[in-house]
């Protein structure tokens, strides 16, 4: 991990909860990867783990009170929360994370992050049924709406002996986050993105259709398709990590989105299109990774469709919006519009078709009959085509997230021509 261009410097926040032994092997991994760490205690996790253990393991003092006569700042709050790339809270309690949803500093680790900023990571321990309280989801959707960043908790037997959500995530993993989320913010040399600067979409704010759409036919029954959402969620993924701003307009999915990503749900291709027409004046760069339905049925059942003794049944079929064409059509200045083509034959030419019609800046066609590619893999193999431009970028079987950082490569260099 010692391809930092500078040493990350990290506040590591270590609250009351019985997990506080933990910190200590974030503290260690954080240091073997090249992190500066600087601790910060509530007065409450010093009953759990006593300052001394961080302060032989930092060699620096531990800051617990502000106003202790010992502490050699009296304004640690402000220069501990100005000099740190990262304030990583573990564990996070539900009275921390209250505190911070409030606004509350009426103590040094609340002090500090509302002084501080730099990107915060929390990492909840707590009891499931407080994991769960109205007031703790409350709290951490106004925390993520406020830009933080979360590292779920997991499921297991928790010390109470609950069996449930609440256990603190792996620290391996916690320091896995952490690390991308400081390598998403700083330049990393001997990276192999084309485009060093990990942090080039933090003035981007990032509009984006995922996964497939239902038309219903009556109660019960509906017409849809294969799309898992799979690579939508990988592009929504990639670019947050970049810093932009991502709003994710998801029809049905088989995966989970990333963490931080606002997610509107839209099950048909009329909800997707007035959601996504509603979002667009604030977006700079719309990706419709979605596979919407061409065609819903004319007249949806009230009832459940009865079988009868026909042999045939004829569904008559009306377009939907076209959403990709009414956002290119609506555009606004500056607005990049980027499409999907996934096709079984004539690949490049009905991309191209595509790209003319819709006069879209950026297509990504793929051929879903391609061992390795389309829906529900873990992988694609796709082909760029860009507005203007009879280049054709091949991109060969990879990870559908390691495809995403190469589409927005290419969605970069068409920000800076325009």
């Amino acid at each position: 991990m010692h391809m930092n261009k500078k040493n990350f410097r990290v506040g590591l926040g270590v609250a009351g909860g019985i997990a506080a032994y933990k910190a200590v092997e974030v503290l260690r991994l954080l240091q073997k990867s090249g992190c500066e760490v600087r601790v910060a205690m509530t007065k409450h996790a010093t009953e759990f783990i006593q300052p001394l253990t961080f302060r032989a393991l930092t060699e620096s003092y531990v800051l617990v009170d502000d106003y202790a006569p010992e502490n050699p700042d009296p304004i640690a709050h402000i220069n501990f929360s100005q000099t740190i790339d990262l304030l990583l809270i573990v564990p996070a309690t539900a009275n921390i994370i209250a505190k911070f949803a409030g606004g509350i500093a009426d103590d040094f680790l609340s002090s500090t992050f509302l002084a501080s900023t730099a990107p915060v990571l929390i990492a909840p321990a707590m009891n499931t049924t407080m994991w769960e309280n109205p007031a703790t989801r409350r709290n951490i959707k106004q925390l993520k709406k406020d830009g933080v960043y979360f590292v779920k908790p997991i499921a297991g037997e928790l010390a109470c002996k609950t069996v449930g959500t609440g256990k603190l995530e792996d620290v391996e993993n916690i320091v896995a986050q952490a690390l991308r989320l400081l390598n998403s913010r700083f330049q990393i040399p001997n990276s192999k993105s084309e485009n060093n600067d990990l942090n080039n979409l933090q003035s981007e704010k990032i509009l984006l259709t995922v996964g497939g759409t239902r038309e219903a036919i009556d109660p019960v029954r509906f017409i849809s398709n294969h799309s898992s959402g799979k690579m939508g969620f990988a592009i929504a993924e990639a670019a947050q990590t970049r810093g932009a701003s991502v709003t994710v307009v998801a029809g049905v999915t088989s995966v989970k989105p990333p963490e931080n990503v606002k997610v509107i749900r839209a099950i048909s291709a009329e909800e997707m299109y007035q959601a996504v027409m509603k979002e667009l004046p604030n977006a700079t760069v719309f990706i419709g990774a979605a596979a919407v339905s061409d065609y819903r049925p004319r007249n949806i059942a009230d009832t459940k469709i009865k079988k009868t003794n026909q042999d045939f049944l004829t569904l008559e079929l009306k377009k939907t919006p076209d959403i990709l064409l009414n956002v290119s059509t609506n555009r606004h200045e500056k607005l990049l519009v980027i499409g999907f083509a996934a096709e079984t034959n004539n690949v490049a030419g009905y991309a191209k078709s595509k790209m003319e019609k819709k006069n879209l800046d950026l297509v990504v066609a793929n051929d879903i009959t391609k061992k390795g590619a389309g829906f529900n893999t873990d992988t694609n193999i796709a082909t760029i085509l860009i507005k203007n431009s009879r280049k054709k970028i091949e991109l060969p079987l990879m990870s559908k997230r390691a495809m995403a950082d190469k589409i927005l490569d290419e969605i970069m260099k068409l920000r800076k021509i325009n």
